[in-house]
């Protein structure tokens, strides 16, 4: 696993030890941030950190700041080490959260993203999807976006946004929605 594109191009990153982790492959990666184009400057917030690489990948392509979260552990170790080794520490906040709880605390604060990378565990995703449905458009600042990966073979949430791209690759599916 490595950074694909941007200032960091090339630079492996590391995984959380164990089978939790289903780390977005490189081809994924690379095709979202083709769908998504510019994301210089923007606020970005990885719910379900995991290794922390969707966020990194945004960084190293221009975003601003990444707000992580994850519980566990293991997996916010991974991201400390990637922010540190790309060199991105002092533009991210890693919590160890629950990533609905997250959501529902920015949500209530009125806090906003300009990108939001939703990348739960595939077996967790029917439990989330509720909250999706009701947080994301709150979450969003005007014209954010949102991506959700997922099985392929599950259904997407409807959060009542513009639905921007869908894409699949092999088992896994990319579902990009827009804020008007």
């Amino acid at each position: 696993m490595r950074i694909v594109a941007g200032e960091r191009k090339g630079t492996r990153l590391a995984a959380p030890a164990g089978r939790a982790a289903r780390p977005t492959s490189d081809r994924v990666r690379e095709s979202l941030f083709a769908i998504l184009g510019d994301v210089a400057g923007a606020a970005v917030l990885d719910p379900f950190a995991g290794s922390g690489a969707l966020g990194l990948e945004a960084l190293s392509r221009g975003a601003e700041t990444v707000a992580f979260c994850d519980t566990d552990r293991r997996a916010l170790a991974a991201v400390r080490e990637n922010a540190l080794r790309l060199r991105y520490a002092d533009r991210c906040t890693i919590r160890r959260q629950d990533a609905r709880r997250r959501l529902a605390a920015d949500r209530a604060a009125g806090v906003t993203y300009d990108l939001v990378l939703l990348d739960p565990p595939y077996a967790m995703l029917a439990d989330v999807t509720e909250q999706l449905e009701a947080d994301l458009p709150a979450l969003l600042a005007p014209g954010g976006r949102a991506v959700l990966e997922r099985r392929a073979s599950d259904p997407a949430p409807e959060p009542g946004l513009e639905l921007d791209a869908e894409r699949t690759y092999g088992d896994t599916a990319i579902t990009v929605w827009r804020r008007g």
